[in-house]
């Protein structure tokens, strides 16, 4: 049951500045089918519909902005309503970074609704629940930044040059997803410090950026359902999710 409490507190960035190099093609993955959707609309249809999402900004490739706009616009209008009026009233479709965490830093500047938390979610994870987002509105709530992941089931080994150097104890590894999420005027301070000092890494994730400046992530429970599409083999997995 959602928190009426919650309802307008979040906004949502959702990267899709990939060009999806790994799944190879001809398009960035994100437009690619699944089903008779492209796998874009998944969540943003998820999060658009929530009243706990004050406002969704999708971060897009500069080459394919004009293609995103007209692509949301006659696929998203029909259920959102005419033109960009209601849900579709609280989207914003900007230019990604050269990074992903580029992309989410343009995407956390373009917020301009009330919220106070952002969650930073992959459209390459459509299949995400409403239930996951709405433990993560509570986390946020009562503990404070954090992020979805699920636990390893497979050993895990560290290894170099091909050949392994040791075991890591499996309990203690839990494999990222999203959404990851903050405190809007936490995250800009972050990206602030940046600016002013650039880290000697790159960040794959919101996660590694407050882990860096030494504030406390907690944990979301996931689930297999919100992996990410990555390369082909993944793509029929995702087209059966999809048609169930």
């Amino acid at each position: 049951m959602p928190n009426t409490l919650l309802f307008g507190k979040f906004a949502a960035v959702l990267p899709a500045g990939g060009l999806g190099k790994r799944m190879g093609g001809t398009i960035p993955k994100q437009l690619m089918l699944l089903g008779n959707k492209p796998v874009y609309q998944y969540c943003l249809e998820t999060f658009l519909k929530m009243d706990e999402i004050a406002e969704v900004v999708i971060a897009v490739p500069a080459d394919w902005k004009d293609y995103f706009e007209k692509d949301i616009f006659d696929r998203i209008s029909p259920t959102f309503g005419s033109g960009y009026s209601n849900g579709l009233n609280k989207l914003k479709i900007i230019v990604g970074g050269k990074e992903r965490w580029q992309s989410v830093e343009n995407g956390v500047n373009a917020l301009t609704s009330d919220a106070e938390y952002v969650l930073v979610h992959d459209v390459a994870r459509p299949f995400i629940s409403e239930k996951i987002i709405r433990d993560v509105c509570e986390t946020l709530i009562n503990q404070g930044s954090c992020l979805v992941a699920k636990p390893a089931i497979d050993t895990i080994k560290i290894a170099k040059e091909g050949r392994v150097e040791s075991t890591i104890d499996r309990n203690k590894v839990w494999l990222a997803q999203t959404p990851q999420a903050a405190r809007i005027d936490l995250i800009k301070s972050l990206y602030a410090r940046i600016a002013k000092e650039p880290l000697d890494f790159t960040p794959t994730d919101e996660a590694s950026i407050l882990e860096f400046f030494g504030e406390p992530v907690y944990i979301v429970k996931g689930e297999s359902a919100n992996d990410k599409l990555t390369t082909p083999e993944d793509f029929e997995i995702f087209v059966n999710r999809a048609s169930k």
